[in-house]
């Protein structure tokens, strides 16, 4: 889907939408609890949709409850989403079927990480698969671990088709994190094996820490032992070490609790709309956006780029790699240079975003540049109309239709449907 967006003023109340990445742990978590969970308004995106069809394939029982939209022009929205969990898989686990359970994961690139630890933990077979893009980003340090743990794993070259059977043994393994999602999965999944099981991880990188922080704050609200004992927190959580060789030591034998609460608000989507009325002159307010600044959430950080003054410079943009896009986008419209650096692992997102970004907003006009770790881009002048592509990407077709408002001219996005990934109605809401 091909779509126009026309320069134009842009403000009024928004919705923004949950968190993608607070619904995916919560339903992970919610799905291999004991007993009944209930998540109130959650992300209802694509993403979405293939975790749910992941956690069914577990074994959890979800049902789907809807409510009418607020106004006639506002679609029904996803109320909640109440499950029954799997008490850690074991209505799966005894299962020792020789032919595998296929999970397609679609574009979601969380899903299938998660999904490859929590399939770790069972004896039958589960094969995944997903779209063309999934199927160009690597799992191969965390299969790599999993495989020194005992399981028994099957891939090309570390993207889908993956097969992965457990049952995880424990011992020690060395999984460099380039992205956050693979030791969250571990995290999510080990503390479920089996009484006595030690799994002993090695990071030496580690990247995105929000995330990790994110996943331990469910940890410490879910995850419960027999005996009292939880999981250490790393020093390297509360800045009392460097990143570069993380160990942690996860032991089985826990259980989750059930998950009952709304879903936090997600500030890599409310970047979107913010950055669109700030480079537009306009003004937004946030409508139910439930955005909590003491989230774990790195992406909040964007609100204070916006502030007078914060741009131009230099932004280490580690911990927060998905705001790549939408800051270089920011700072087309801010004078001066942005150097946006030490984000490397954005090049392994749904797609190289450094270089697309680059690619994209040269076609605009942009004076921008790459970087081995991230781009340089010299802003203040004004970007032309054209027909960009968004290369399959939420988060690119975002920014790209919100760099059109500023622009001379219109801008036409190719490929736009990939909006609905994680934020279904923003191209209706901006055009």
């Amino acid at each position: 889907m091909d779509i126009t967006v026309y320069p134009h003023r842009f403000g009024g109340r928004v919705r923004i939408p949950a968190s993608k990445s607070h619904t995916i742990r919560a339903l992970f978590i919610a799905s291999m609890a004991e007993g009944v969970s209930t998540l109130d308004y959650p992300l209802d995106s694509l993403d979405t949709r293939s975790c749910i069809a992941a956690c069914r394939k577990f074994g959890a029982e979800i049902e789907e409850i809807y409510e009418d939209g607020d106004s006639p022009d506002r679609p029904r929205i996803l109320r909640c989403l109440s499950l029954t969990g799997t008490a850690g898989g074991k209505k799966t686990a005894g299962n020792a079927a020789s032919e595998p359970v296929v999970i397609d994961v679609g574009n979601s690139g969380t899903t299938l990480f998660f999904s490859l630890a929590f399939a770790a933990l069972g004896n039958r077979p589960v094969l995944f698969t997903g779209d063309a893009q999934t199927a160009k980003r690597s799992a191969a340090p965390l299969l790599d671990a999993l495989a020194a743990l005992g399981a028994r794993v099957e891939s090309r070259a570390g993207c889908i088709p993956i097969t992965v059977c457990g049952p995880v043994r424990g011992g020690a393994a060395l999984m460099p994190c380039p992205t956050s999602q693979y030791l969250s999965a571990l995290l999510l999944a080990l503390p479920l094996c089996p009484v006595g099981t030690g799994c002993r991880l090695t990071i030496p990188v580690l990247n995105e820490l929000p995330y990790i922080r994110m996943t331990y704050a469910y940890l410490a609200g879910h995850l419960r032992y027999d005996e009292g004992a939880a999981l250490p927190v790393p020093p390297i959580l509360d800045g009392a070490a460097e990143p570069a060789d993380t160990v942690i030591t996860i032991t089985g034998g826990g259980k989750f609790l059930p998950y009952n609460s709304a879903v936090s608000g997600d500030f890599s989507s409310a970047a979107f709309p913010a950055c669109a009325a700030n480079i537009s002159g306009g003004t937004v307010a946030f409508d139910g956006a439930r955005l909590d600044f003491d989230d774990e959430q790195g992406d909040k950080v964007f609100f204070d780029f916006l502030q007078p003054g914060r741009l131009p410079g230099t932004l280490d943009l580690n911990a927060t790699p998905d705001l790549l896009p939408i800051t270089a986008v920011l700072a087309c419209y801010r004078s001066g240079e942005t150097r946006l650096v030490n984000v490397a692992h954005a090049r392994i997102k749904e797609t190289d975003r450094i270089a697309v970004m680059c690619a994209e907003l040269s076609k605009l006009g942009a004076d921008i540049a790459e970087l081995p770790d991230g781009l340089v881009i010299r802003g203040g002048k004004k970007l032309t109309g054209g027909v960009v592509d968004g290369h399959g990407d939420h988060r690119v077709v975002m920014s790209l239709a919100v760099a059109a408002l500023g622009a001379a001219g219109p801008v036409t996005i190719r490929g736009a449907e990939a909006a609905d990934v994680t934020y279904p109605g923003f191209l209706d809401m901006l055009t």
